[in-house]
């Protein structure tokens, strides 16, 4: 009994010590990762107002203090909000880009971040590609529009559009800069109230339906008892999806700092999820971008 008992805690000692070892081992070789979230530059352009044009005079001199700011991170990959099948279209375009034979006046959606942040990064800090990491999924928050507590729902969501509309009339009249509205976009004051809207709130709404959900969401097996909920499932869904991108390119090119570009509702999800991995290391925006 003796001997079992001590072979026992001798093979516990050697597990927990093995654990320890790996752990140490993960967290010593852990990736710094920083989620910047962006606006899409390409959608918030007027034609007839200057302010929100990324081509603009300004808004290219807003353009280089935010890849300015954003170098001093170094990071050796760069990803962004786009799917993995359109790999090769971008590799080609930033072959262009990195030869100066890419225009973006004539480029569709060449006002996107995409070309507009992430190019003129990956090319400052010589980087050979731009690596996509979107994920199929996600759907629009309205399609929860009805439930026991959907009043609760909305008002926060009617808060929210209240902040972010500020900003937005910021940047269209011109008393904020596109760097700063990027920049705001970024702390963690607003990032995590737009993580409680998306993805706590809507919990609470129970016993409803989805008003014209679109082809993202499989209403086969949407429980109407927990709507709220299986909105949060979709978009849950998605990040984790991108976080599998994110994960599997940092198993295979092993950076050292890795550079997430992607619309800035995302930031407070996928924080919340890199923050559990110790492969990573989070690094916050904020943190080199700066406040507004």
């Amino acid at each position: 009994m003796g001997n079992r008992y001590t072979m026992r805690i001798t093979l516990l000692f050697a597990f927990l010590t093995f654990g320890l070892v790996f752990q140490t081992s993960a967290q010593v070789n852990r990736t710094k990762i920083a989620v910047m979230g962006s606006d899409h530059l390409a959608q918030i352009y007027r034609k007839d107002n200057p302010h929100t044009d990324v081509l603009s005079p300004s808004g290219q001199k807003a353009i280089k203090e935010l890849t300015a700011l954003a170098a001093k991170y170094a990071p050796d990959m760069i990803l962004v909000e786009v799917l993995p099948e359109r790999q090769r279209e971008i590799d080609s375009l930033y072959a262009l880009y990195l030869q100066d034979k890419l225009n973006f006046e004539t480029l569709e959606n060449g006002r996107s971040e995409v070309y507009q942040i992430a190019f003129r990064l990956g090319k400052q800090l010589n980087l050979k590609r731009i690596v996509c990491a979107n994920a199929p999924g996600g759907t629009s928050q309205g399609i929860l529009a009805n439930g026991e507590n959907i009043e609760l729902y909305n008002n926060e969501i009617a808060a929210l559009r209240q902040i972010v509309s500020k900003l937005s009339t910021g940047l269209q009249k011109g008393t904020l800069s596109l760097r700063q509205y990027q920049a705001s976009l970024n702390q963690p004051e607003l990032y995590n109230l737009v993580y409680r809207v998306r993805y706590i709130v809507p919990a609470r709404v129970v016993n409803g339906t989805f008003k014209n959900p679109d082809a993202m969401v499989d209403t086969a097996f949407v429980n109407p008892k927990y709507i709220g909920a299986e909105l949060t499932s979709v978009f849950k869904n998605r990040d984790y999806k991108i976080y599998s991108n994110l994960a599997t390119a940092q198993l295979k090119e092993k950076p050292k700092r890795m550079l997430l570009i992607i619309g800035a509702a995302h930031i407070g999800s996928l924080h919340s999820i890199l923050q559990d991995d110790s492969a990573f290391e989070l690094v916050p925006a904020n943190t080199f971008l700066g406040k507004k």
